[in-house]
């Protein structure tokens, strides 16, 4: 076990420095790299943020402010599977608070949670813009309309153990 932990850390350590070292250093792509590593990762590790804010001569503090002001960064690993709920006003009109509410029964997790098996996130939106098909869920970029609870419940069985 200690040698997968070894190895997978030596591999994380090392798609930092690849997506990291494309850069020049230089401040300004500070939040380039920073959405490389996120898209990598699902998150930002604290290793990524130290190599970053050390490549582009920048203190931690500066990049640290930066990845928890946008909304798209996250600080902790996410789900394999991210599930996205628009609430906005059509989609909260139409039933966006009955489709959370499935996930938690379903899931057991609410906004901004991860389920202890690493398996799944949930997120609310402001706007997807595709108030037409509200209410809509995103599924690791896959776009669900007019979900029901039943369609929810089988978009979540679709990933479950899947390697998507």
């Amino acid at each position: 076990m200690d040698m997968a932990v070894n190895s997978q850390q030596v591999a994380d350590r090392q798609a930092i420095e690849r997506i990291v070292g494309s850069y020049p250093p230089e401040r300004r792509y500070t939040l380039a790299i920073m959405q490389d590593l996120q898209k990598h990762f699902n998150y930002l590790p604290k290793e990524a943020l130290k190599m970053t804010a050390v490549h582009v001569k920048t203190p931690l503090s500066a990049v640290f402010s930066m990845a928890t002001f946008y909304k798209a960064f996250s600080l902790v690993p996410k789900g394999r599977v991210i599930l996205k709920v628009c609430d906005g006003t059509a989609c909260h009109i139409k039933g966006s608070n009955v489709m959370i509410n499935e996930i938690y029964k379903t899931l057991g997790i609410k906004p901004g949670e991860t389920t202890p098996d690493g398996e799944f996130s949930l997120e609310t939106v402001n706007c997807l813009g595709a108030c037409a098909l509200a209410p809509v869920l995103v599924a690791n970029e896959k776009v669900y309309a007019k979900i029901t609870p039943t369609a929810l419940r089988e978009v979540i069985n679709k990933y479950r153990g899947a390697d998507q």
